[in-house]
């Protein structure tokens, strides 16, 4: 069975209709598979412009508050994560790292003002919290071997949900398991034996 076109001098068959479309399937199923290592890119792509406009952010910052210091942006365990290196920034950090946490939740802010989409970007400023998860790693690895000696179950202090993942990560990769306890803001991990 055939078929004309409008001008009628072209006749194209069923079988070559059936052909052409399952050209287009192919073309169509082929744009899909293209498409799933770019969505990766996105993603990548979505975490550098969260960087860029968080870095804009922190940058008038630092000139309002004229203070000295380099950005350095990168995307960490699918985050985007903002460090501020150069001058004392001790002010920045805060005691414990309370003006460091406040900053951060600005800075998210910031984020989402511009983007619409809720942030799950890290700010460290002058190392603070790159030497506290090397602390707290230390901490999990000592008290899980502690632990592991004993026998006995071990509470540390209340931390906050960023340091907690830092224990429990360490304790995990010592073999042993630990769970949080408490209410926040004083919720704290216990180690507990195998």
């Amino acid at each position: 069975m055939s078929a004309e076109t409008e001008t009628g001098t072209e006749v194209v068959t069923e079988a070559e209709e059936s052909v052409e479309a399952d050209q287009a399937d192919d073309v169509q199923a082929d744009d899909v598979q293209d498409d799933a290592p770019a969505g990766e890119g996105d993603r990548i792509s979505r975490l550098e412009q969260e960087g860029d406009i968080a870095a804009d952010y922190l940058e008038e910052l630092l000139d309002i508050a004229d203070l000295d210091g380099d950005l350095d942006i990168d995307v960490e365990a699918d985050r985007a994560a903002v460090s501020i290196v150069g001058a004392d920034l001790s002010q920045l950090v805060g005691r414990d790292g309370k003006v460091l946490e406040a900053l951060q939740e600005l800075t998210r802010l910031a984020v989402y003002r511009e983007t619409g989409e809720r942030s799950r970007l890290m700010l460290d400023i002058s190392g603070f919290r790159a030497d506290k998860r090397t602390r707290l790693t230390q901490l999990g690895t000592e008290t899980a071997a502690e632990v592991a000696k004993t026998g006995e179950p071990v509470s540390l202090e209340p931390m906050s949900p960023f340091e907690r993942k830092i224990v429990h990560d360490a304790v995990a990769a010592a073999g042993l398991r630990s769970e949080s306890a408490g209410v926040e803001p004083r919720r704290y991990v216990v180690v507990l034996p195998a």
